[in-house]
């Protein structure tokens, strides 16, 4: 029997989908494994289900050749050279769709939270600080009929921008390629970045990371948005410099953001969590019942699939290898 790796525990529905074809093994601890540890752990199996943390690049491949496929838990897929493991004719798989509507709905979620300071009302009143009502209390930015800014108008960025509609706002869009769908679905504005970015009342991030967009939004292109403006990223984190963001948000150049990842996960850049005017997330963008469901499937059919049904699944990232 084949055997296959899962790098943390996952829902229980895609190991016991993995259990009926394979010898299945799961990390039992709530954390990533080292490098170190992850390719000691994964040699002579022929599958990994790896977690966006796990890095996987030619030493992997080096170092592990029984695994013919790596099946990533995560849309995204920066952590894995695609490019070197179909050199090495390893099948790589992420879990598209699974986790589109989860991500958007969380990213209206910190648009709200660092629109109307949710989260600072939510702690006074805790803190039992809350004597009644106050007519200038918790001021924020109103959404209905606003100006909305995308990057990246994929499954997540089109989602997300359907959804504006329901607040009547003007949606502006930059990606590599224009999307004459979503335009005449939403109205949605297909804008170069830089004349974007002084518009726009609400920016979201919804692009890929990779070297094209590795530090995308710095100090140049906060300085352009307007000081009431808010930004939101549920992408990656390194899109944005994330130091260049801090002192956007303490000198008050931006009005506030939503953050779901970071630079340096798990790590923060020091100070940005202590200020007021910035919401911060545990990368729980696909934290649904369902979302994380229907992703522990998706990746669970691709590792059957190749390693079994000698098929090709719909989320390979690299069917040349085949």
């Amino acid at each position: 029997m084949k055997k296959v790796y899962i790098t943390r525990p996952i829902m229980e529905a895609g190991i016991n989908l993995l259990k009926k074809y394979f010898e299945v093994t799961v990390q039992p601890e709530e954390r990533d494994l080292t490098d170190e540890e992850f390719l000691t752990a994964i040699s002579g199996y022929d599958g990994v289900l790896t977690m966006l943390t796990n890095k996987v690049d030619e030493n992997t491949f080096k170092s592990t050749p029984s695994v013919k496929v790596f099946a990533n838990y995560a849309v995204g897929f920066n952590n894995i050279d695609v490019d070197m493991a179909s050199d090495y004719g390893v099948a790589i798989t992420n879990t598209p769709n699974a986790l589109t509507m989860a991500t958007a709905e969380l990213a209206w979620g910190l648009l709200f939270a660092a629109s109307r300071h949710i989260v600072d009302s939510d702690r006074l009143t805790k803190e039992g600080n809350f004597i009644g009502w106050d007519p200038l209390g918790f001021l924020g930015q109103s959404i209905s009929g606003k100006k909305l800014g995308i990057i990246g108008a994929g499954r997540i960025g089109s989602a997300f921008a359907r959804m504006a509609k329901g607040f009547n706002m003007e949606i502006h869009y930059n990606s590599p390629s224009r999307k004459k769908d979503l335009e005449q679905e939403t109205g949605a504005i297909y804008e170069d970045l830089f004349k974007m970015l002084p518009k726009v009342d609400f920016l979201a991030i919804h692009c890929p990371y990779n070297l094209s967009t590795h530090h995308l939004i710095g100090e140049r292109e906060l300085a352009l948005m307007k000081p009431s403006a808010i930004l939101v990223n549920t992408a990656r984190g390194a899109i944005i410099d994330e130091e260049a963001l801090y002192t956007a948000l303490k000198e008050k150049v931006i009005y506030s953001a939503g953050l779901d990842v970071y630079e340096n996960e798990p790590e923060i850049y020091p100070g940005l969590t202590k200020l007021d005017n910035v919401v911060t997330c545990s990368h729980i963008g696909s934290g649904t019942y369902e979302s994380r469901e229907a992703m522990s499937l998706l990746a669970a059919k691709g590792l059957v699939d190749i390693l079994i049904n000698n098929k090709i699944p719909d989320n390979c990232l690299n069917k040349e290898v085949f």
